[in-house]
């Protein structure tokens, strides 16, 4: 499974005197994102039964959102601090291209993995991201869920979503490590598609949708996962990787750069000689007609 770390997924980093020098070189992942990661399981059922809370505190089973349509399924938490407000922006911004209408053509589920937060939480979501998305008239298309932990380990271990609490600013387990996927489900609730990262193509989201319409399933898609997770500030040994990352765009610049002005000093030294040339042939003629 290759990794892609993204500077802005690598969360807080403690200050100089904090870092304390770990076992992880950079060169591996860390410890704890080898506990997480996403196994697509295409064509595995959803656990339709799983009872939920709505954005609006209804409780709801996650049945009750298939039948007629497919639906775009994304496991996040609300407070995230870092990731999954990339992936939600992402999701929004593709959907704006995708010319099909939420809750007349496909649902979106939105369901937290974290049991502590409440529909107040999800209801306020759902506000932005319905706004952010432009169609208001859609908002009973987009459905942000909360949920105790088996019903969230039903859906989590159905779509092979590896997730694991770390612990937060203030030492307490708040906050969670996990990777930024999407899901497209068929009408009859099996995984048909998944979409790694925080970017979607709307052209695959469109075909994806339109396949599960009909209940086929699709193809695996390349492991490249983007992380989001918190450090331990005691223990922290990601700070290397972000160094590692913005060292790594320096160099790409410097290269740029250099490139840039090689060519502009080649096109800089021919344009002296064709000078040098046009004035030994004026001197030339001259002469010659001298």
């Amino acid at each position: 499974m290759s990794a892609l770390l993204c500077a802005s997924a690598l969360g807080q980093v403690s200050s100089y005197g904090d870092k304390q020098a770990g076992d992880n070189t950079g060169d591996q992942l860390p410890t704890v994102l080898q506990q997480v990661g996403v196994t697509q399981r295409l064509n595995q059922m959803l656990p339709l039964d799983a009872q939920f809370v709505d954005d609006t505190g209804k409780i709801v089973r996650l049945g009750d959102y298939f039948g007629k349509h497919p639906a775009i399924l994304s496991l996040v938490y609300y407070n995230c601090p870092m990731l999954c407000s990339e992936e939600m922006d992402g999701l929004s911004s593709a959907l704006e291209m995708v010319h099909l209408t939420p809750g007349k053509d496909f649902d979106i589920v939105i369901l937290s993995i974290d049991p502590s937060e409440t529909p107040e939480i999800a209801a306020k979501k759902k506000a932005f991201y319905v706004k952010r998305y432009g169609r208001p008239e859609t908002a009973d298309g987009w459905h942000f869920l909360t949920g105790q932990q088996a019903a969230i380990d039903a859906v989590s271990n159905a779509t092979g979503f590896g997730y694991v609490r770390v612990p937060g600013p203030d030492g307490k387990l708040t906050q969670f490590a996990h990777a930024s996927a999407i899901e497209v489900v068929t009408t009859q609730g099996r995984l048909a598609q998944y979409y790694l990262g925080v970017e979607y193509s709307p052209k695959d989201i469109l075909l994806g949708l339109i396949e599960a319409s009909g209940n086929r399933i699709g193809s695996p898609v390349a492991n490249i996962l983007t992380y989001c997770y918190h450090y331990d500030p005691q223990t922290n040994r990601h700070s290397l990787i972000v160094a590692r990352v913005v060292q790594l765009g320096g160099m790409m610049t410097v290269a740029s750069l250099g490139s840039f002005m090689f060519v502009m000093f080649r096109r800089d030294l021919q344009l002296g000689r064709n000078h040098d040339l046009s004035s030994k042939r004026t001197v030339m003629k001259d002469n010659h007609g001298d």
